[in-house]
């Protein structure tokens, strides 16, 4: 992760001490230092001000949240939502389990974690009984964080899982009989409604969907809050949808603009007041095998995670979250937009 430094490097003098200019024979000037009232110094001062936060640490749940991110539609930033917010929430001093549950392994590449076809994983978790310890590994450059990592040989769970025992809740037995204490573990579901979701679904207390602020966005919404219903009524008593999260968000597009405010009206205060913009360099960090966190710290998708983990923890715990911070993660995101994209 850089330092804050790095953040603020273009801004600096590469000569250290003032610069000094000549104007004339016994007159000179130091230049003055970089102004904070210009849209990049303000955006820099507050990325050095949201990382602050950021080692501050929150408080910590009593127990393990188990949160499931799920949403058949595809292309809505589960995976994307999955790693970010889990770095951010160890980066606020937390212990979180990232479980990729996706046969396609974008979580764990994103996270930098090898999942290739001989590596331990979590098909052997959930179709061989291994303990989940076995397979967990610890993710380069973010203390507390960890990946159970998703091979190619995922994809033929969904039709071995048929065949077995407790189909259906055999991530749930992993994950309590895993012994190292943990803050959160979050779940990175497939596109789809699948045994594996079901898996998840069973396993966690809490569902977190991502919805694109784009048309369509409710789109098949619907049969997911069915089958939450389904194995609430069935499977897990405790399960429920605590968190709707905005991505994808463009301020400058008056249909992202209708799509918030519908699913703010649905939803009402399931939906977290920070919402993630489209971004760059939250594209970009995952084939450096980093989350926006690490890629890039003062990014304004990487503010916004941080932000919204903050909500997220802060909700958990029954604390209300605070008005101003809300205020100065838009802020914040207004700045870097105007100042650096």
């Amino acid at each position: 992760m850089r330092s804050d430094a790095n953040i603020a490097g273009p801004m600096t003098d590469p000569v250290p001490g003032p610069r000094t200019e000549s104007m004339g024979d016994d007159v000179s000037r130091e230049t003055p230092p970089p102004m904070d009232d210009t849209p990049i110094g303000r955006a820099a001062q507050l990325a050095v001000e949201a990382l602050g936060r950021a080692g501050e640490g929150l408080p910590r749940p009593e127990q393990t949240r188990v949160i499931v991110v799920a949403n058949q539609k595809g292309g809505v930033g589960k995976t994307t939502t999955t790693v970010n917010l889990a770095a951010s929430l160890a980066l606020h001093g937390g212990r979180v389990l990232v479980i990729d549950l996706d046969p396609q392994g974008n979580a764990s590449t994103a996270l930098g974690i090898d999942h290739h076809a001989e590596v331990p994983s979590i098909y052997d978790v959930l179709v061989e009984s291994k303990p989940l310890a076995e397979v967990v590994q610890p993710v380069p450059d973010v203390e507390g964080l960890f990946c159970a990592p998703a091979t190619i040989d995922l994809a033929g769970a969904e039709i071995e899982l048929v065949s077995l025992v407790a189909r259906e809740s055999r991530l749930e037995r992993a994950i309590q009989s895993y012994e190292q204490p943990l803050d959160y573990v979050l779940i990175d579901c497939p596109p789809s409604l699948g045994l594996l979701t079901v898996n998840a679904l069973v396993a966690g207390q809490e569902v977190l969907i991502p919805i694109q602020c784009e048309y369509y966005a409710l789109e098949g919404l619907g049969q997911l809050l069915r089958n939450v219903d389904l194995v609430r009524g069935h499977l897990n008593p405790a399960l429920h949808v605590s968190t709707i999260l905005l991505t994808m968000y463009d301020g400058r597009t008056r249909l992202a603009s209708q799509v918030a405010e519908e699913v703010r009206t649905h939803f009402g205060d399931e939906v977290l007041r920070t919402s993630i913009p489209r971004s760059v360099r939250i594209s970009e960090a995952p084939s450096y095998g980093q989350t926006v966190l690490t890629y890039d710290p003062g990014s304004s998708g990487a503010l916004s995670y941080l932000e919204a983990a903050r909500e997220i923890a802060l909700k958990g715990v029954g604390v209300h979250y605070d008005e101003q911070q809300a205020h100065l993660g838009a802020q914040t995101e207004q700045s870097m937009v105007e100042g650096i994209q």
